[in-house]
């Protein structure tokens, strides 16, 4: 396997049939986080109708290479290669704490050099958490308008956790819980469509699949 700076893939779940490669672009700097604690449920959830293939960019620990990097054609192959990963991605989930009111910078920074057209009618689904729940109107002020100008697929449904749901990093609220079941339920039928993976061995020898360090 070839090791990608700040990412991490797991296999597939036994579900049966064709795995939906979902990659993870995490904003968080924080290790563990209450970001991916959400992005934990959301991924248990998935898991459990559909057979998932997931990948993880810690975009806070991608290092120098990648923050040293003004233009994407300037960019060293191991950056190129952690924007692919998220760019052939079958599903992505975006997931950022609120920090001033919006994303992080480097949240933003990973998406600056991703390709134009990439993602345009690719599947996203925003998730982020926040010290309240004012701060959930990230999700549908900041986050959704950035893949608006991807032209990207985004889920209507984001989801949104603060503080105040978690016991340390775990997401405890049963109504967050509920919302991502539901959610999620909505357009299962649209990720299967979606999925190209057929597990994680033969996705690791046919596009490379990366070892990434844990989760931020």
């Amino acid at each position: 396997m070839t090791t990608l700076l700040g990412s991490e893939t797991t296999g597939a779940t036994r579900t049966t049939g064709p795995a939906l490669r979902v990659v993870v672009v995490n904003g968080s700097p924080s290790r563990p986080s209450r970001t991916m604690g959400l992005v934990r449920v959301i991924l248990d959830t998935l898991g459990e109708t559909l057979p998932v293939e997931t990948s993880q960019i810690d975009v806070y620990h991608l290092g120098a290479a990648f923050t040293g990097t003004v233009e994407r054609d300037e960019a060293p192959e191991e950056v190129r290669a952690t924007l692919r990963l998220a760019e052939e991605a079958d599903l992505l989930i975006a997931a950022a704490p609120v920090y001033r009111g919006s994303y992080p910078g480097m949240f933003k920074h990973f998406f600056d050099l991703i390709d134009q057209y990439a993602l345009a009618n690719k599947p996203v689904l925003l998730a982020a958490t926040g010290g309240g729940d004012h701060h959930a109107l990230v999700l549908e002020h900041a986050l959704r308008p950035l893949f608006g100008f991807f032209q990207a697929l985004t889920i209507p449904v984001a989801f949104f956790a603060s503080s105040g749901d978690f016991d340390g990093t775990t997401l405890l609220n049963p109504r967050v819980h509920g919302r991502i079941e539901l959610g999620l339920a909505d357009v299962v039928d649209l990720l299967r469509s979606r999925a190209t993976g057929s597990g994680a061995g033969t996705h690791d020898a046919e596009a490379g699949t990366h070892d990434m360090v844990k989760e931020g």
